[in-house]
């Protein structure tokens, strides 16, 4: 239903965009070709077209009638630090560096739908269209709204789509309230006494420390937190010594942890501190503990009531009834949109990518976004202006 919407030279177009996006991966802030590329083709049809935040972000402004309302839709466009292990003609051209995520998919989507409401206008207010750098870890997202954002194109309200792998191609999924967890990353240091592995008894052993701390760590799920609330707590990486008779003098721990209520959130961060502090007091030892260390932690993806209804309507009309998915699984991924969603009332939707056998799954070395799906995802666009900013 969608694609008769959007012409077959148009769906072309995208496949080209998205395939050439595809080729010339860039992560984070160093999206420069990236960024040229999109504001060209924003120029080419006719937008205003604003650069810098954020480094490389683009914010492209499209106005039709008398209305005062002003509506934001935003794509996130960096890559990932993989290296990819697909052998299509487009392939990634830059070693360790593919995109992995859709956001090449996000991109061209959002480009052809600035195209189509370029051309149409049939719509009363503004619209923003943001492309966003570094979502992935990086908060690109809160980086440019701590560069004025929302102060330089004040909308009332805010958008954001998401390819998912294993919802059908072209279907849509979204709801109310939280869809997508809050991430907060932590960095322990164990501090202890070296000695020799035969000589225990002279030194402090971060390294059984460390087994108790990981241990009583996943105590705080499941002893502290409301078994009707969601959380998860995961140690990603262990790094201690450097030989085979030798007990080290420290050891890093380095995790995450997930949840989707900021209350749970601060409840998982005084636990951690309360642990550890338990542990370095039964042996003996010091340590640090960094919450955040590289990046801001990112919040909870809160829909607003409102505003996911006008995309369940847009969703609707676009796909029909039976496609779209009002009850979907939160996921326990992160998404820096949820930044955006703290300034300004939105919602954010997930737009079906199908199968994800062959590990077509998102930061996966064999991920490549489903270009039938690029047709679909502009008529969704169209079609929320149309609805928010009806004439």
């Amino acid at each position: 239903m969608a694609n008769l919407m959007i012409s077959l030279q148009l769906q072309d177009d995208m496949r080209h965009w998205r395939r050439h996006l595809h080729q010339y991966p860039e992560t984070a802030f160093e999206e420069n070709q990236t960024s040229d590329f999109i504001a060209n083709k924003l120029t080419e049809f006719g937008l205003e077209v604003h650069r810098g935040l954020a480094q490389t972000g683009i914010v492209a402004t499209l106005l039709a009638g008398n209305s005062s309302k002003k509506i934001a839709l935003r794509a996130d466009m960096d890559a990932l630090f993989i290296q990819e292990q697909n052998t299509f003609a487009h392939r990634s051209r830059h070693d360790g560096k593919m995109h992995a995520c859709g956001h090449d998919g996000h991109s061209a989507m959002l480009l052809g739908a600035a195209k189509v409401l370029a051309e149409q206008r049939n719509f009363n207010g503004t619209v923003y269209f943001i492309f966003q750098p570094a979502e992935e870890g990086r908060a690109g997202a809160k980086a440019m709204i701590d560069d004025g954002l929302f102060k330089q194109f004040p909308a009332d309200c805010v958008f954001g789509m998401h390819n998912f792998p294993d919802i059908p191609a072209g279907h849509f999924a979204v709801k109310t309230g939280a869809i997508m967890a809050a991430l907060d990353s932590f960095e322990i240091i164990l501090n202890g006494k070296a000695t020799h592995a035969a000589m225990p008894h002279l030194g402090n052993d971060v390294i059984v420390a460390a087994a108790q701390l990981i241990n009583n760590l996943q105590t705080i799920v499941s002893r502290n937190v409301n078994p009707a609330d969601s959380a998860v707590v995961t140690i990603t990486q262990i790094h201690a010594g450097n030989t085979w008779n030798a007990i080290p003098d420290s050891v890093v721990l380095r995790g995450t942890f997930r949840c989707f209520d900021s209350a749970v959130q601060t409840l998982i961060a005084d636990k951690i501190r309360q642990q550890l502090n338990a542990v370095c007091a039964a042996f003996g030892m010091g340590a640090e503990l960094k919450l955040n260390p590289e990046n801001p932690g990112y919040p909870v993806t809160f829909n607003t009531y409102a505003e996911t209804a006008l995309a369940l309507q847009a969703a609707t009309v676009v796909v029909g009834e039976d496609s779209v998915h009002t009850n979907p699984t939160p996921s326990m991924g992160s998404e820096d949109f949820a930044f955006m969603l703290q300034e300004k009332p939105g919602c954010y939707i997930w737009i079906g990518n199908g199968s994800s056998e062959n590990s077509c799954l998102l930061h996966n070395p064999h991920y490549d976004f489903n270009d039938d799906i690029l047709g679909v995802g502009v008529a969704y666009w169209v079609k929320l202006v149309e609805v928010a900013l009806a004439v």
